[in-house]
C-alpha cells in the first residue's frame, strides 16, 4: 500500500507541476522554471515500476495532467474534456512502458534514450486526424525569450529537448543511487566510477544551454531599418456563432464602430478575428436564397466599398460545389472555414482552413462510424471542408505591397503551417482566432504561447485578431509588442517589422524529431537483438 502510494503522489505531483508549468487559472502566464523538473516524478516513477504496471500509471497520468492542464475544454462541450483525457491515457499508457523498456535495454545510458524518446512522443501527437499540439513542453518557456531563440533551428523540439534533460537526469541520479551507490555530501553526484557517464551527460547539457543562451544574442533579430507595416485588429469580445441573424447584425455594428476608431489612428490594414461576421459573404452576394442575411451582407460590402484599406475578415465561406456535396437539398453548399480578403471593397482572394480541429470541425470517419458522426453533429459542431491552398495575399498599402499569409485559429499551433507560408513567401503572419467559447484566460495564453513560437521560428512578425483575446503583436525574436486588454470590446494597431529572413527552421522544418526518430528506432532494434543474443549465448 505504501508504494501505491508513493506511485500516486508522483504522478499527482508530476501532474500538477505540469500544469502550473504553463498558463494556468493561478499564475496566468505559467511557471515556466517548473517545467525543467515537471517530468521528474514521472521518470522517477517509471525507474521504480515494472513494465506491466507502467501502463496503469501512465494512463493516470495522461489522464490527470491533462485534465488539469486541459481543464477549459469542458466549456465547449462536456464531453470535451473527457474525449482528450481519454486520448491521453491511451498515448502515455503506451509512452510509459516504452519509456521503461529504453532502461531496461539500456540501464547505464538509459535515460539518454529516455529523453529522445520524449521528444519523438510530442512530435508523433501532433500528427495524423488527432494532431493536438497543446502541452508540448517547450511551450512552456514561451516568455523566457533567450531560451527559445534556438527555435529558428530546430523548432519547438529543441526547447523540448534542452527542458526534458534535467527530469530525466534526476531519474537517472535517483536510480542509481537505489542501486546502493555512494553519494558525495549532500549533492546529488554519484561516486561510483560506473556512473561517470551521468557527470559527463550533465556537462554537456550545461554547454548546450550556455550555447542556447550565446546563441539567442546573435541569432536575435534587428529589425531597425526593416520595413514597417500598421495593422489594425479587433477584438469584438462576444462568441460570434451565438444568436441569430439579429445578434449577426449586432455583432456587425460592434465590428463597424471599433474599425471605425482603429481607422482613426491610419492603419495599413485592418484584421477582424475568425468568422467575425458570419453569414457567409460570397454565397448569400451570389445565390441571394434568404433576404435578410443578404441584406446584412449588402451592408457590409457597402461599408467596405468605401474604406481606403485592405480588410482581412473570417467568414463562414460556402460555395455551391456538386462534386463534393451532390444533395440538392442542400443547394450543393460546402462549407469552408475561410478569410476573406477585401480591396476596394471588392474580395481579391480567399484563404481556407486546410487544418481543422479533429471531432469539432473534421471527422473523416462518418462511414465507417455513422454513430460517431451523428453524436458530434448533435453536439453543436459545425464541419468544414478542408481547404488545399497555401494562400499569400499580397496587398498595396501606403508603405508599398505587403505578402501575409492567415492561419485560422488552431492552426496556428502547428509549426509546419506557418512554415509553409512563409516558403511561399509571406512577410508576415495574420492569425485570425475566436476562443470565446473557453471563457478561460487560460485557454487563451496557453494558444499565444504556441503562436510566439511561430515567430521565432520562421522570424516572422504576427499578429493576432482575436474574439475576446489573446489579441496581440508579436515581433520575429518572440517578444509581444502590443496586447489588447482580454474580454474587452477594444482594438489595437501596432507597427509590425516585415521580414524576408529565411531560417534553417523555415528551410528544414521538424528535422529534429525525425531524426530522433531515427535514433530511437536504432536503438530499439540494436537493444532488443542485443538482449536476445545474449540470451542465447547463456543457454547451454
Amino acid at each position: 500500500m505504501r508504494i501505491n502510494l508513493e506511485r500516486l503522489v508522483a504522478v499527482l505531483l508530476g501532474s500538477v507541476l505540469f500544469a502550473l508549468s504553463f498558463p494556468n487559472p493561478v499564475f496566468v502566464e505559467g511557471l515556466p522554471f517548473l517545467a525543467w523538473i515537471a517530468l521528474a516524478p514521472i521518470f522517477w516513477l517509471i525507474a521504480r515500476t515494472g513494465a506491466r504496471a507502467c501502463v496503469f500509471w501512465g494512463a493516470i497520468y495522461g489522464f490527470t495532467a491533462y485534465s488539469l492542464f486541459n481543464y477549459w475544454l469542458t466549456a465547449f462541450h462536456p464531453l470535451a474534456g473527457i474525449i482528450v483525457g481519454i486520448v491521453y491515457l491511451v498515448y502515455f499508457a503506451i509512452l510509459f512502458p516504452l519509456l521503461k523498456t529504453a532502461v531496461i535495454l539500456f540501464p547505464k545510458h538509459g535515460y539518454l534514450f529516455q529523453g529522445a524518446l520524449w521528444v519523438c512522443f510530442e512530435y508523433v501527437r501532433t500528427l495524423g486526424f488527432l494532431g493536438y499540439s497543446y502541452g508540448i513542453i517547450g511551450y512552456s518557456q514561451w516568455k523566457v525569450l533567450p531560451v527559445i531563440q534556438i527555435a529558428d533551428v530546430f523548432g519547438v523540439w529543441g526547447v523540448s529537448a534542452l527542458v526534458a534533460f534535467p527530469s530525466v537526469w534526476l531519474s537517472a541520479v535517483f536510480a542509481r543511487q537505489k542501486a546502493g551507490e555512494r553519494f558525495i555530501v549532500k549533492r546529488l553526484i554519484p561516486s561510483n566510477e560506473n556512473s561517470a557517464s551521468l557527470l559527463i551527460s550533465l556537462a554537456v547539457w550545461l554547454v548546450v544551454l550556455v550555447a542556447a543562451f550565446v546563441y539567442s544574442f546573435a541569432a536575435r533579430v534587428d529589425y531597425t531599418d526593416a520595413r514597417f507595416v500598421r495593422v489594425a485588429m479587433v477584438q469584438q469580445n462576444d462568441d460570434p456563432w451565438i444568436g441569430g441573424v439579429a445578434q449577426y447584425r449586432k455583432n456587425f455594428e460592434k465590428l463597424k464602430r471599433l474599425s471605425d476608431e482603429a481607422l482613426a489612428q491610419k492603419p495599413d490594414l485592418v484584421v477582424w478575428s475568425e468568422t467575425a461576421f458570419v453569414p457567409r459573404i460570397y454565397w448569400h452576394k451570389t445565390y441571394r436564397d434568404d433576404e435578410t442575411s443578404w441584406l446584412l451582407v449588402k451592408d457590409l460590402l457597402d461599408y467596405l466599398q468605401v474604406q481606403t484599406v485592405p480588410f482581412v475578415i473570417g467568414n463562414d465561406d460556402a460555395r455551391r460545389e456538386p462534386d463534393k456535396n451532390p444533395n440538392a437539398a442542400e443547394k450543393y453548399r460546402v462549407d469552408y472555414n475561410g478569410v476573406l480578403v477585401f480591396q476596394d471593397g471588392e474580395i481579391i482572394d480567399q484563404y481556407r482552413k486546410v487544418h481543422l480541429v479533429p471531432l469539432t470541425e473534421y471527422f473523416p470517419y462518418r462511414k465507417q462510424l455513422p454513430f460517431v458522426y451523428n453524436i458530434l453533429e448533435k453536439a453543436n459542431t459545425h464541419f468544414w471542408e478542408k481547404g488545399d491552398s497555401i494562400t499569400v495575399f499580397g496587398v498595396n498599402t501606403g508603405r508599398g505591397a505587403v505578402k501575409f499569409s492567415t492561419p485560422i485559429c488552431f492552426e496556428d499551433t502547428f509549426g509546419y503551417l506557418s512554415r509553409d507560408f512563409t516558403r511561399n513567401g509571406a512577410e508576415l503572419i495574420v492569425n485570425l482566432s475566436n476562443d470565446a467559447w473557453s471563457k478561460s484566460l487560460s485557454a487563451q495564453m496557453q494558444h499565444l504561447s504556441m503562436a510566439v513560437f511561430r515567430s521565432v521560428e520562421n522570424r516572422r512578425s504576427m499578429t493576432r485578431a482575436t474574439a475576446s483575446g489573446q489579441t496581440c503583436a508579436i515581433d520575429p525574436n518572440g517578444k509581444i509588442l502590443a496586447m489588447a486588454e482580454p474580454f474587452t470590446e477594444t482594438h489595437i494597431t501596432a507597427s509590425v517589422p516585415l521580414s524576408s529572413r529565411v531560417s534553417f527552421y523555415t528551410r528544414h522544418g521538424d528535422w529534429l524529431p525525425r531524426v530522433f526518430l531515427g535514433i530511437v528506432g536504432i536503438l530499439f532494434l540494436w537493444g532488443i537483438v542485443r538482449t536476445l543474443l545474449k540470451k542465447w549465448q547463456k543457454t547451454p
